[in-house]
């Protein structure tokens, strides 16, 4: 059974990236959006290690804390604080309400699953399972290139998943929101290869690659589709008929998307 993680958070966007992260690594996460809902769903799943921020509706983080850690059943959870605050009293004052560590905001997305797994039981760790070679980075050859990958996504959590994967490997990252921002990326400094998702705000990524193979100085740069949102075979077939590389849906581990790219970007002709 995966390693389950309660996420407390009242702002979307910090939940959606931290759980994005947490799942892109194995975990299984569960979700509340203010204190009590989160003392409730800790009480009623018993979740392996608890992320909570500190200013929340209803009831705040020092309040839950204190809660969680008198009750016999939950207190051995490890109970992490992610706070915009970052004083050496607010560190102090989270410490002393009960929480285990302490993580500052804005979330650093490549080292944010590291951070959670300090404060986890070594046999809890998923990552850990892995040496970090393995874990984390393509082949050596890979990484020591520093090959440039254009990501085009319209979602900032899977720009910034991407960034958190990719770049501690090795790789130079560029990102871009829309089809024409990276087309321009793309004319001005041709990347080694582009990672895409298919629905955008000014077009699809089966224009975007339409674009990309019609021109001379782009059409052999590999081109690998990521996507949650187009899902079936019929997809797939669409993507590679056009010229993708790779179609491949989420979610997919970290290891196996990093060693998709590694081999599109060993592949002779990168057509």
């Amino acid at each position: 059974m995966a390693t389950r993680i309660l996420v407390i958070e009242d702002n979307a966007a910090n939940m959606e990236l931290m759980t994005y992260l947490l799942r892109a690594f194995g975990y299984a996460t569960l979700q509340a959006r203010d204190g009590k809902e989160g003392l409730e769903t800790a009480q009623r799943e018993r979740p392996d290690l608890i992320v909570c921020d500190v200013q929340l509706p209803v009831m705040n983080g020092y309040e839950l804390a204190q809660r969680i850690k008198a009750d016999p059943i939950l207190r051995d959870i490890p109970l992490v604080a992610v706070t915009a605050y970052a004083m050496v009293d607010d560190r102090q004052k989270t410490l002393a309400a009960g929480f285990d560590g302490y993580l500052t905001k804005p979330i650093a997305p490549e080292t944010f699953v590291r951070q959670i797994e300090a404060f986890m039981h070594a046999g809890l760790r998923v990552t850990s399972a892995l040496p970090p070679s393995e874990a984390t980075a393509p082949s050596r050859s890979a990484s020591e290139s520093g090959h440039t990958i254009l990501v085009v996504d319209d979602k900032q959590v899977n720009l910034d998943f991407a960034v958190s994967l990719l770049r501690p490997s090795g790789y130079r990252v560029v990102t871009a929101k829309g089809m024409q921002e990276a087309l321009a990326l793309a004319r001005r400094a041709p990347p080694e290869l582009i990672l895409s998702d298919v629905c955008m705000s000014d077009g699809s990524g089966y224009d975007f690659i339409s674009e990309v193979k019609a021109d001379p100085k782009l059409r052999s740069i590999p081109f690998v589709f990521v996507t949650s949102t187009m899902s079936t075979e019929g997809d797939r077939k669409k993507g590679l008929q056009l010229g993708a590389a790779r179609f491949i849906f989420r979610p997919i581990e970290p290891k196996a998307l990093l060693d998709e790219i590694t081999a599109c970007l060993r592949k002779p002709g990168k057509s």
